[in-house]
């Protein structure tokens, strides 16, 4: 069976807007400026999505399918050993790309939690999030054979979020001196 992304993208949506829609009936209002925040998560959220569990390379400007194929899904691919897997990449620029990549594509997370949410609103809690939505994504990879879990990625990822509060707390900082002179 095959996923394609744009399938995997409109699922997504969906769910995302169901969701919202019955928070707004629940709530009988709707918040916009905190709408235009949870807006940025779930872009936040789709691009992981596109670059965690779909290829990185296109075939003529396509994103290629996601291949679910239960009988190659035993044995798992987890590696749990640090730095292992780090390096047995083929050439410097997949090192680096993989480096780069799992680190940024979780900074906005980093940035914009501890914004959504008030009561993250340190480094070690936001932090602890970003540890906690990592393994999420890990474990959805599990039945994919062309994907893998990596403790690798779980340390990269948290580390984007902990790049993306320091970010965070770096403006906020900027912006509470500005205010004070």
């Amino acid at each position: 069976m095959t996923i394609h992304f744009l399938t995997l993208e409109l699922v997504f949506t969906a769910i995302w807007l169901l969701v919202r829609v019955i928070v707004w009936i629940k709530n009988k209002r709707i918040d916009w400026k905190r709408e235009a925040l949870l807006l940025l998560m779930y872009v936040n959220l789709a691009v992981i999505i596109r670059f965690v569990f779909f290829p990185r390379e296109t075939v003529n400007g396509e994103v290629q399918p996601l291949v679910f194929d239960p009988a190659a899904v035993f044995p798992l691919r987890i590696n749990f050993v640090p730095i292992v897997n780090i390096l047995r990449f083929d050439t410097p620029r997949d090192l680096i790309w993989n480096l780069v990549g799992n680190t940024a594509m979780f900074i906005p997370t980093g940035i914009i939690l501890p914004i959504l949410y008030k009561r993250l609103n340190c480094f070690w809690k936001v932090t602890l999030a970003g540890l906690m939505i990592s393994p999420c994504i890990e474990i959805l990879q599990l039945p994919f054979p062309s994907r893998a879990t990596d403790i690798d990625d779980l340390i990269l990822n948290t580390l984007g979020v902990m790049i993306g509060y320091g970010v965070y707390a770096l403006v906020k900082k900027l912006i509470s001196l500005g205010k004070r002179g």
